[in-house]
């Protein structure tokens, strides 16, 4: 993500007097402040809006960056806070870790979580922060034998990343449909990939990467990941990302897609058929978005473009990717995807029609929005930065 002097002063401000106490809410709909709709550029035959709305259902979380569900029946959500803290929506503290975590920069802290796809039997889930040296720290934690929290002393880390700069870390974990844990990390910070790791294959900076955690200790490489060459990395699926932030996998088709945090001009989303082998080449920093940087053309041969992509000219920052919505609430909604601007408050919408990606702009909040996150029954959510509240999404009719 990336942050305005404006908007750090503001959760300053919120810090010194927000709430500490997370408190689960009755559904209230919040009201759309008039702003300018954001710059996008979607094809000629865009699709019709949705009435969207949001209903708070728990508050008083601190800087929340991610939700999660664990998949085990229970119904719980899970919202990560950027200090180093777990805790459900009913205000359980389900795990502390700040005294290993820094989260001193804007895009530093506690940043993923993905609960194993047996986390029900196994107990197992795992983590993505930055560690107190800066380092970025991908590991596997255990539920308490009580079994209703993890367990802060059955870490173990599994992969640990010297980091250059203190931004675009990514940090999203998910597990795909093959059942492979997935790793997202930016380029390494500072700016223009100045430390040339988008298109470098030697490192795991600026690249999504695939690996497989089923063994009780460790992991190992997949052996029908894309590379195997000695130039490039075993874990990489694809490379030529700036700060895929937020990525998700589509759970009816198992298609990827990943929301990458552009430089100054775009924010953009890629996609990936389930079908794919991998190995594709997004582009980054050859191309932004699907635009040559600087003042020259660009061979763009071999590189995957986005299906939808943003100016920063109405004062859009961070795209946050999030979800195709699969839920049964709303019908109009099913297979479309959903993502948003952080600065904007602006939520999207994109579908795939015979004509190409179709997208449309569907509401535009008051709200710096981290994270979306899914429940167990397909229904989206949205994290509030500003607010620390966690909104349901939903269509009104």
């Amino acid at each position: 993500m990336r942050k305005s002097s404006a908007v750090l002063l503001l959760l300053v401000l919120l810090a010194a007097c927000g709430d500490s106490g997370v408190q689960p809410l009755p559904p209230i709909v919040t009201p759309a402040p008039s702003r300018p709709p954001a710059p996008t550029t979607p094809p000629a035959d865009s699709a019709g809006a949705l009435k969207l709305e949001l209903e708070a259902v728990a508050s008083g979380f601190d800087n929340p960056t991610f939700i999660a569900n664990a998949g085990d029946g229970s119904g719980r959500l899970f919202v990560v806070e950027q200090a180093g803290t777990i805790r459900t929506t009913d205000g359980q503290l389900f795990l502390d870790i700040r005294e290993r975590v820094n989260d001193g920069g804007n895009e530093q802290g506690l940043l993923g979580l993905a609960f194993a796809p047996d986390f029900a039997t196994s107990g197992v889930f795992y983590v993505n922060y930055t560690a107190t040296n800066d380092d970025s720290v991908t590991s596997r934690f255990r539920l308490t034998g009580a079994g209703e929290a993890g367990d802060q002393q059955s870490e173990e880390v599994l992969l640990r990343i010297e980091d250059p700069a203190a931004n675009h870390n990514g940090g999203m974990l998910a597990f795909g449909p093959d059942g492979y844990l997935y790793i997202g990390l930016g380029d390494g910070g500072a700016a223009n990939d100045q430390f040339r790791n988008g298109q470098n294959r030697r490192t795991l900076w600026g690249k999504l990467l695939r690996i497989d955690v089923s063994a009780p200790t460790g992991y190992t490489v997949p052996a029908d990941n894309p590379f195997s060459d000695d130039a490039t990395r075993s874990e990489i699926w694809a490379l030529g990302l700036r700060n895929p932030w937020r990525f998700s996998f589509d759970r009816a088709t198992g298609d990827l897609y990943i929301g990458d945090v552009g430089q100054n001009r775009f924010e953009w989303v890629h996609y990936q058929p389930a079908a794919d082998s991998g190995g594709h080449n997004y582009g980054w920093p050859i191309v932004e978005g699907s635009t040559c940087r600087g003042n020259s053309a660009c061979d763009t041969t071999g590189l995957t473009l986005p299906i939808a992509e943003y100016s920063h000219d109405g004062g859009g920052c961070s795209v946050i990717g999030g979800y195709v919505y699969r839920g049964a609430r709303y019908p109009a909604l099913v297979g479309t995807y959903v993502f948003a601007d952080y600065c904007l408050g602006t939520i999207w919408t994109t579908q795939r029609a015979e004509s190409g990606w179709v997208t449309t702009e569907q509401l535009d909040k008051d709200l710096l929005i981290t994270s979306f996150g899914e429940d167990e029954q397909g229904e989206i959510y949205v994290a509030g930065q500003n607010d620390g509240t966690i909104y349901h999404l939903t269509v009104i009719d």
